[in-house]
């Protein structure tokens, strides 16, 4: 239950519960993947089952094309839906001008793309995401499997003369073997430390043979959701200079997110 949940976790609940009023019925969504979007996904299935929401939702990896068919939204592919009018997803870091690093669930590809799809794209985090410089949180680029270790060498030496504090990479692993994407590729983990020149290094990356995507989200996002543990939530319009706030009630009694894990 709501009331059973810890503060990261009630931020990530009101965030998602703030978010999910931008949807509206008919829309077709993008529905992004990892922890606090699946808070997002589970609010929208509630809203289609009490409510009669009904929207067509584009998932952006496998995990969430799951939980949105078993909390009854309708899913259906990009090339389906072929433009979305909103996409909802979480994010790893933003700044102030809302800039982002995602790729932590290791779906950053398929969330850019859906993302650049999309009239509109909101993100839905926690305080704790808000950054004054990107780079903390490890900078993920999706990899081709082949010579992948070369790839890792060249981005490393391409790194020394980019603002950036650290140069250090690693390969994502599962276990003992390499992550693997939806796309059946590699995720690379970048710890930069502070990037200080975000648009410059994204397009330095995407240059590089071998690199198929990363993860900093330029100039794509146009409003933040923030959410606090006590119920506030903040919404920064980047596009309208604005900033609304409310609060959010927990139901105590509302099991829907109780099965809900990361």
């Amino acid at each position: 239950m709501a009331g059973e949940l810890s503060p990261i976790d009630k931020a990530k609940f009101v965030a998602a519960k703030r978010a999910a009023q931008f949807v509206e019925d008919g829309m077709r969504v993008g529905l992004g993947t990892g922890s606090t979007a699946a808070w997002l996904v589970r609010c929208l299935g509630e809203m289609v089952r009490d409510d009669g929401l009904r929207i067509k939702g584009v998932p952006t990896s496998t995990r969430t094309a799951q939980l949105a068919r078993e909390v009854g939204i309708e899913v259906i592919s990009l090339d389906e839906a072929k433009w979305l009018d909103l996409t909802i997803d979480g994010a790893d870091e933003f700044d102030g001008e809302l800039n982002l690093i995602k790729g932590g669930g290791g779906a950053l590809l398929q969330e850019k793309i859906v993302a650049t799809a999309s009239d509109q794209m909101v993100v839905i985090a926690d305080i704790g995401k808000e950054v004054e410089t990107l780079g903390a949180f490890p900078l993920p680029i999706e990899v081709i499997p082949f010579g992948w270790q070369t790839t890792q060498a060249l981005v490393e030496e391409t790194l020394i003369s980019m603002d950036v504090l650290g140069r250090s990479s690693t390969l994502r692993m599962n276990g003992d073997i390499p992550f693997i994407t939806d796309e059946g590729n590699y995720i690379m983990d970048l710890h930069l430390n502070r990037i200080g020149n975000a648009r410059q290094l994204s397009l330095v990356l995407n240059q590089m043979p071998g690199v198929v995507e990363n993860g900093l989200f330029i100039d794509i996002c146009d409003a933040v959701v923030i959410g606090f543990g006590d119920g506030r939530v903040e919404v920064r319009d980047i596009n309208a200079g604005t900033i609304d706030r409310d609060r959010m009630d927990f139901v105590e009694t509302d099991n829907l997110f109780s099965d809900l894990t990361d």
